[in-house]
C-alpha cells in the first residue's frame, strides 16, 4: 500500500476535491485561506482535522461552474490542519500538502466535487544524483538570498531530503501558476531539482537587473540633489558679486529688457521673476511661471515690420498672383493708398466673402507679400470654444494662450497680416462663443487693449491687418458683420479660368508630377473644354483636380515610353474623353425647356450662382395647387402669389378662365434633395405658369430672376453678379433682370456683359414679352421616355 508523507495512507478514489481559484499547494507547504463558494462550503462543513482531500488549481480564476477541462491535471493530497467558521457562509481552512496527485476524471459535483485521482509516488528521491543536485540547489538558494533576500532567508536548507527541500523552496519562490504546475507534475526528484535550479537562475538574473536599476535611480537622485545644492551656492555667490546675467534667470531677464515692455507689463514681469527666483528651481509652479515669462518676452510689444508702400509694386504683385478680380484688387490698393497718405498705423479689417476656390486665402498671402509684412493664418473652421480666441486662465493645468496671441508670437512683429480663415464656420459650444470673443479683436476702438485670459495684460492689436474669409455672411452675427468691410468675390468667368490654368495651374501641377518645364502643353481649346464640360463651379478647385488627372496621364505616357521623353506631350480637346472620361456636364437647357410650362431661373448659393428649372403641370380638378421640391416658406409663398396673379389676370394673358380656374396645378423644382428658398424665383414661376396655360414655350436661351408681386411688379433681388456669371457658365444668351438691378451689372466683367443680352423689366408683361415664344407649341406631352402617339396638350383657342 502506497503512502503519503508522514506515512499517511493514500485515500481511496473517488476523493473529495477542493478547487483553488489561484495558486497551488505544494507537498510540504502549509496554507490557510478563506472558503466561500457554495460547493466548497458544502465540502468544508463535512471536514475534520486529519481528513485527506485533493486540491486542484483552476485554469481561469473567474470561472464559477467547473468541469475537468477547467482544472489543471496535477494537484496535491492535503491534510486538514484546522477548520474555522468566519461567517454564515464563509470558512477558514488550513491545509498541509502531503503528496502529488493526477486528475483522471470528475466523478460528481453535488453537493461538492469528487474526482478519480491517481497518486504520483516520488522517484529516485534517495539517489546519489538527487543528493548532489540538492547540494547545488542549496548553494543556488544561498546566492539568491545574498543578492535579493526575501522569504528564502528564513528557510532551513536540509540537504538530506532532496524532494522536500525542492518543494519547500518552490513554495517560497512565488512562481507563476504555470511554472508551479510544471514542478508539481514532476515526480522524478532529480528532474524536479534541475527545473527548480533553472527557475532560481532566472530569479537571480531578475534580481541583478532590479538591483542595477535601483542603484542607477539612487545615483541619479543623488546627482540631482548635488546639482541643486551647487546651483544654490552659485546663485548666492552671484548675488554677492552682483552678477546675475550668467544664469538662466539672467538670460530671461535680458530678453524681457530687450522686449520693450510697457510699464504695466514690466511690473508684472518683474513680480513673476522675483517669485521664480524665490522658488529656487523647485516647486509645482516653476514651469508655469517660466512659460508665462517666456510668452511675455516673445510677444512683439514694440517690434514692427518696416515696409515701404509702393502702389505700383503692390499692383504688380497682385496681378502676378491672381488673374482677374479687378474690383478686389482695386479695393485693396485703395486701402493701401489711404495708409500711405495718412501715415496712420491703424490696421485694416477686410472680409473676403465668396464661394470656395476663388482665391480668398491666397489673396491674404498676396497682400502680405506686397506690403512686406509677415503672414500668419489662423484657421477658425469648427472652433466652438471662446478660449481658442482668448486663451485659458493660468489656473488650469495645461493652459495656453489664444490663437490670436499665438499668431502674433509667431509673426514676431505687431503689424503682420493675420488671416482669420473660415470665420463663418465657427459655432457656439459649452465653452462659450468664439464669434463673440472676436468682437473685441476686430473692433478698431477696442483691440488696442485686447486682453488674453492667459496673458492677463492689455496687448495692442490696432496695427494688425486682419483679413477674414467666409463662404456666406448668413451665419455671422450682426455685430460681427458690422465690424468688417465686406468684399465679395463672386467667381471667375470661363475665359478667366482658362487664363488662370495657363498662367498658374498647368506649370505648377506639371512640376509636382515630375514633368519638366515646357514638356506638357494643354491647348486653349482643351482648357476651355475642361471648364465647359467637366467643371461647374465659381472657383478653380475642380479645374485644378482635372488638370492633375491630365498631368498623371502625361506622366504615365512618359514613364511607359509611349511618348518620346524629349518631345512635348500635347493634350488637345479630343484627348479629354480618353484621360478624363465622358463629360460630366451637358447643356440641357434647350432640352428641358422644349415643352411649355418649364422655365429657367437663376439662384444664389454660398458656393456661387447656379441655374434651376421650374417645372409646372396641370390636370382637370378644382383649382388646387401642389408645390414640391423641398421649398422653403418664402418660395412657396412666391409660387402661390404668381399663380394668383395668373388666374386673376387670365384675360390679359390670353388664358381662358375655365382653364385657369378649373384645373389643378403642380409646381415642381428639380433636385428635390436640396433645400431651396427665397423670393427671387417668383418671376420664373410666373413665367412657367403663363407658359403652361398658354402653351407658349419659354425661349431656351433665356434665364431670369426677380421677385413678383400680386400686382405684377418685378422687384429687385440680390446676388446679381453671381447669378449672371452662372448663366454665362451654363451657356445662357439672354438674361431677364429687374430694372432696379441694372446698376449691379457694373460688377459683372465686361466680357460677360458683351456675350449676354440683358433685358430689364419692372412689370410682368415685359417679362412675358421677352421670355415666351410668339406662337403656342404643338409638341406632344411626354409620358416617360417617349411621346405617345395621339396625345397632345389641349391648347386655348
Amino acid at each position: 500500500m502506497t503512502t503519503l508523507r508522514d506515512g499517511v495512507p493514500v485515500p481511496p478514489s473517488p476523493t473529495s476535491v477542493l478547487p483553488l481559484r489561484t495558486g497551488a499547494i505544494l507537498p510540504g507547504a502549509t496554507l490557510t485561506f478563506a472558503v466561500g463558494r457554495p460547493r466548497s462550503v458544502a465540502l468544508v462543513r463535512e471536514l475534520y482535522p486529519g481528513d485527506i482531500i485533493v486540491t486542484l488549481s483552476q485554469r481561469d480564476p473567474r470561472k464559477v461552474e467547473l468541469d475537468a477541462e477547467d482544472l489543471h491535471a496535477f494537484g496535491t493530497y492535503c491534510r486538514v490542519k484546522a477548520v474555522a467558521r468566519r461567517g454564515e457562509r464563509e470558512y477558514e481552512l488550513a491545509l498541509e500538502g502531503l503528496g502529488r496527485a493526477r486528475l483522471d476524471a470528475i466523478a460528481s459535483s453535488d453537493p461538492h466535487f469528487k474526482a478519480l485521482v491517481t497518486h504520483l509516488p516520488e522517484r529516485n528521491a534517495e539517489s546519489p544524483e538527487a543528493k548532489e543536485l540538492a547540494r547545488a540547489l542549496a548553494n543556488a538558494v544561498t546566492e539568491l538570498v545574498r543578492e535579493a533576500g526575501g522569504a528564502l532567508a528564513q528557510l532551513e536548507l536540509d540537504e538530506g531530503d532532496p524532494s522536500g527541500l525542492a518543494d519547500r523552496i518552490a513554495a517560497l519562490l512565488d512562481l507563476p501558476l504555470e511554472q508551479e504546475m510544471e514542478i508539481l507534475g514532476e515526480a522524478d526528484v532529480p528532474a524536479r531539482i534541475r527545473l527548480l535550479v533553472k527557475r532560481i537562475s532566472e530569479a537571480k538574473a531578475q534580481a541583478e537587473v532590479r538591483s542595477k536599476i535601483e542603484n542607477e535611480v539612487k545615483k541619479e537622485i543623488g546627482k540631482n540633489q548635488r546639482e541643486h545644492v551647487l546651483r544654490e551656492q552659485m546663485r548666492a555667490i552671484r548675488r554677492e558679486l552682483g552678477d546675475a546675467d550668467g544664469d538662466e534667470l539672467g538670460a530671461l531677464r535680458k530678453r524681457l529688457d530687450e522686449a520693450g515692455l510697457p510699464e504695466d507689463a514690466r511690473k508684472v514681469a518683474d513680480r513673476e521673476l522675483r517669485r521664480l527666483e524665490s522658488m529656487g528651481g523647485q516647486g509645482a509652479e516653476v514651469h508655469v511661471i517660466r512659460n508665462y515669462l517666456e510668452l511675455i518676452a516673445d510677444l512683439p510689444w514694440s517690434k514692427r515690420a518696416v515696409s515701404e508702400i509702393d502702389l505700383d509694386a503692390i499692383a504688380a504683385q497682385l496681378d502676378e498672383d491672381h488673374y482677374g478680380l479687378a474690383d478686389i484688387k482695386k479695393r485693396i490698393l485703395e486701402h493701401v493708398a489711404v495708409l500711405k497718405l495718412s501715415g496712420n498705423t491703424r490696421g485694416t479689417l477686410l472680409c473676403f466673402v465668396g464661394p470656395p476656390g476663388v482665391g480668398k486665402t491666397s489673396l491674404g498671402q498676396s497682400i502680405a507679400d506686397a506690403t512686406g509684412r509677415p503672414f500668419v493664418r489662423v484657421a477658425l473652421g469648427g472652433v466652438r470654444d471662446e478660449a481658442e480666441v482668448r486663451g485659458h486662465r493660468r489656473t488650469y493645468v495645461g493652459a495656453l494662450p489664444g490663437r490670436i496671441l499665438h499668431a502674433l508670437r509667431k509673426a514676431a512683429v505687431k503689424n503682420p497680416v493675420v488671416l482669420l480663415d473660415e470665420v463663418d464656420k465657427m459655432s457656439a459650444g459649452w465653452g462659450g462663443s468664439p464669434e463673440a470673443a472676436l468682437l473685441e479683436v476686430l473692433d478698431p476702438e477696442q483691440n488696442k487693449t485686447f486682453t488674453d485670459h492667459y496673458l492677463e495684460l492689455p496687448f495692442d492689436l490696432s496695427e494688425v491687418m486682419f483679413v477674414c474669409t467666409a463662404n456666406t455672411l448668413e451665419t455671422l452675427s450682426a455685430p460681427l458683420r458690422d465690424r468688417l468691410e465686406i468684399v465679395e468675390l463672386s467667381g471667375y468667368t470661363p475665359d478667366e479660368k482658362v487664363h488662370i490654368a495657363k498662367r498658374h495651374l498647368v506649370a505648377k501641377r506639371a512640376a509636382e508630377h515630375g514633368i519638366a518645364d515646357g514638356k506638357l502643353a494643354i491647348t486653349d481649346e482643351a482648357l476651355a473644354g475642361i471648364v465647359r464640360d467637366y467643371t461647374r463651379e465659381a472657383g478653380v478647385r475642380q479645374l485644378d483636380r482635372e488638370i492633375k488627372k491630365l498631368c498623371r496621364a502625361a506622366a504615365l505616357e512618359v514613364a511607359r515610353k509611349i511618348a518620346n521623353p524629349d518631345e512635348r506631350v500635347v493634350v488637345d480637346e479630343r484627348d479629354l474623353s480618353r484621360h478624363l472620361g465622358k463629360p460630366k456636364f451637358e447643356r440641357e437647357i434647350a432640352e428641358r425647356t422644349a415643352i411649355a410650362g418649364v422655365a429657367t431661373g437663376l439662384a444664389w448659393t454660398p458656393f456661387g450662382g447656379s441655374i434651376l428649372f421650374i417645372e409646372t403641370s396641370r390636370m382637370p380638378g378644382k383649382g388646387s395647387v401642389e408645390i414640391t421640391g423641398q421649398l422653403g416658406d418664402v418660395m412657396k409663398e412666391s409660387a402661390r402669389a404668381a399663380l394668383t396673379y395668373v388666374r386673376s389676370n387670365a384675360d390679359k394673358l390670353g388664358i381662358r378662365p375655365e382653364i385657369a380656374q378649373g384645373q389643378d396645378v403642380h409646381i415642381h423644382v428639380p433636385a428635390g434633395a436640396v433645400p431651396k428658398d427665397g423670393p427671387s424665383a417668383g418671376v420664373t414661376i410666373f413665367t412657367a405658369l403663363v407658359s403652361l396655360f398658354t402653351g407658349r414655350r419659354v425661349r431656351p436661351d433665356t434665364a431670369m430672376t426677380g421677385e413678383c408681386t400680386l400686382r405684377g411688379r418685378v422687384l429687385p433681388v440680390g446676388g446679381i453678379k453671381a447669378k449672371v456669371l452662372a448663366a454665362h457658365r451654363a451657356g445662357i444668351k439672354r438674361v431677364i433682370l429687374p430694372t432696379r438691378c441694372g446698376q449691379d451689372l457694373d460688377e459683372v466683367p465686361q466680357e460677360v456683359r458683351d456675350s449676354l443680352e440683358v433685358v430689364l423689366a419692372d412689370d410682368m408683361s415685359q417679362v412675358i414679352e421677352a421670355a415666351l415664344e410668339k406662337e403656342p407649341s404643338d409638341l406632344p406631352i411626354v409620358f416617360g421616355d417617349s411621346p405617345k402617339a395621339g396625345a397632345r396638350e389641349a391648347l386655348p383657342s
